[in-house]
């Protein structure tokens, strides 16, 4: 079966991108850093691409160029096991010029784009109860981080 790697292409930056994101996750590093060469549009022994882990999932990042930017059709999920961790995440992924969004998304320092949430959503949304599904979306769509408690409570009808 073939490997599927995402790739994040960045103006400039990559190794920061990767070193940040790797300080955040656990069970993750470096794996390997390369350096464009001459006759490459960027520098000779600039960083190319730095190679790294996050909980197991491998990522590429490359320094492409001011031409390069992300857009809001692309995120990064995190689903979150309860409102710690979600509140780990999105201090951490916000900090030093992260930009919250809404309903769960942010966009890092670096302009990727994430979602920070919980299984629970797709589980209140899909649930038979239409109406419950209705409050916890209606819930969802008035907040910036996701939050478990407040999601439950309007699932509840509370």
């Amino acid at each position: 079966m073939p490997k599927i790697t995402t790739f994040l292409t960045y103006a400039e930056h990559a190794e920061d991108a990767a070193a940040f994101y790797v300080s955040i996750f656990p069970n993750s590093r470096i794996l390997r850093t390369t350096r464009y060469l001459e006759g490459a549009p960027m520098p000779p022994g600039s960083v190319m691409t730095v190679e790294f882990e996050l909980d197991g999932q491998e990522y590429v990042a490359l320094n492409g160029g001011p031409h390069f930017t992300f857009t809001d059709g692309f995120s990064l999920s995190v689903a979150c096991a309860d409102q710690e961790e979600i509140d780990r995440y999105w201090s951490a992924l916000t900090r030093d010029g992260g930009q919250e969004v809404a309903c769960g998304w942010l966009t890092d320092r670096f302009g990727v784009r994430w979602q920070i949430n919980t299984p629970l959503l797709g589980e209140m949304f899909a649930n038979a109860d239409q109406a419950a599904a209705q409050r916890a979306f209606e819930a969802m769509m008035k907040m910036t981080k996701i939050d478990i408690a407040e999601l439950q409570r309007a699932f509840d009808g509370a």
